[in-house]
């Protein structure tokens, strides 16, 4: 079954012919009074419809199990929970900054090291250490759009006992599908792509491992921070057009990179695999698009403020994976939380900009990224 097909008839056969799931919203379930079992308890450990929902985001990734959670951070904060104290895992330096703030902050509280690796595709033997536990990737990074060898790393990690976790917010399981690639659990924030509206927060987990699965299981029962029925049904809605909507904004974006980088107002404009020809060749080996983020910087002497002022469909916020375009500065935005070094080792500089690319037309987009450029003069 594709993808598409996947991610509207992985759940099938409800009560009454309804095509479509039902919503369990009760917080508590009746047992069986002798044997005191039953498949529900209570609704943070397990409820009907974050479980379908479950269901679908295994289907969709190609794993054995998949868990839902509150939020892209919960879902993060759960997956590095598996390492203990003394543990140390390795991450890229262009980083998403509220997983920067998490292992910077919260975890040397637990007794975990977290290092930051400028380029973590030139990652080698040398770069392991007997606590390196495990290695976090996006691919491709948060905003830089740089890629990862996911096969090469996943191996590499592997011979040093480490586990390989992936964000995979980016590219979603429709373009990418690093639990294929070698990686032990990928992590999601379907605040953006899978749910696409901008009006829902949700993070997901998938792996293919029964251990690790029992501890995101746990995670979910001892730390809380589960989705709720609410909005599981409201993401199971949403994932049925996820493959039609990320196919628009990736045609969209590429137009938009292709335009840009015809500017000479533009100064620099970063998509996958535009950083090297390796990394184009490694992305195209991995992935099946670019997906719909971009960033670029303003060529010198133009209005930063003036051009984000005068544009009309891009709104200046955070977040991205909607149907409506955003725009964000990272350097004070999605990164604040790190700190200068931090983003200048990164490749965040201050004029650096992110397009989260929407479902609009394109021709709008054009002409609205054009006249604000003409406003940046």
């Amino acid at each position: 079954m594709h993808i598409q097909t996947a991610a509207v008839h992985t759940l099938r056969d409800f009560e009454h012919g309804a095509v479509v799931p039902p919503v369990h919203l009760s917080s508590t379930f009746a047992l069986d009074c002798a044997s005191e079992g039953g498949d529900f308890a209570y609704q943070r450990g397990a409820n009907p419809t974050r479980a379908q929902l479950e269901t679908v985001l295994a289907a969709l990734e190609g794993a054995q199990h998949g868990f839902a959670f509150a939020s892209g951070m919960a879902a993060t904060a759960a997956a590095l929970s598996t390492l203990v104290v003394g543990d140390e895992v390795l991450l890229p330096a262009s980083v998403y900054g509220g997983t920067y703030r998490f292992v910077d902050l919260v975890l040397p509280g637990r007794g975990v090291t977290g290092r930051f690796v400028d380029d973590l595709g030139a990652l080698t033997d040398a770069d392991f250490t007997p606590s390196t536990r495990a290695v976090f990737i996006e691919t491709p990074a948060n905003p830089t759009l740089r890629i990862t060898d996911l096969r090469r790393i996943s191996e590499l990690a592997h011979r040093h006992g480490a586990l390989v976790i992936v964000d995979n917010t980016f590219m979603t399981p429709v373009l990418q599908k690093p639990l294929d690639l070698g990686a032990d659990v990928v992590v999601q924030s379907a605040t953006k792509y899978l749910a696409g509206h901008s009006d829902l927060l949700a993070g997901t987990i998938t792996t293919n491992d029964d251990a690790l699965a029992e501890a995101f299981a746990l995670a979910q029962k001892a730390q809380g921070g589960v989705l709720a029925p609410q909005d599981s049904f409201r993401l199971i809605q949403s994932i049925k057009t996820l493959p039609l909507r990320l196919e628009r904004q990736q045609e969209n974006a590429g137009a938009i990179v292709a335009h840009l980088r015809e500017r000479e107002d533009i100064a620099r404009v970063w998509y996958p695999g535009s950083y090297s020809e390796e990394e184009a060749r490694i992305h195209a080996s991995q992935a099946t698009g670019g997906g719909a983020v971009l960033s670029f910087e303003l060529a010198d002497g133009l209005d930063r403020v003036a051009f984000l002022e005068a544009l009309h469909y891009p709104a200046y916020a955070v977040s991205l994976g909607g149907v409506e375009s955003l725009i964000c500065r990272p350097a004070t935005m999605t990164h604040e939380a790190m700190t200068d070094e931090a983003r200048a080792n990164a490749g965040i500089s201050p004029e650096l900009l992110r397009l989260s690319v929407g479902i609009e037309n394109l021709q709008d987009l054009l002409d609205d990224l054009d006249q604000a450029l003409v406003a940046a003069r």
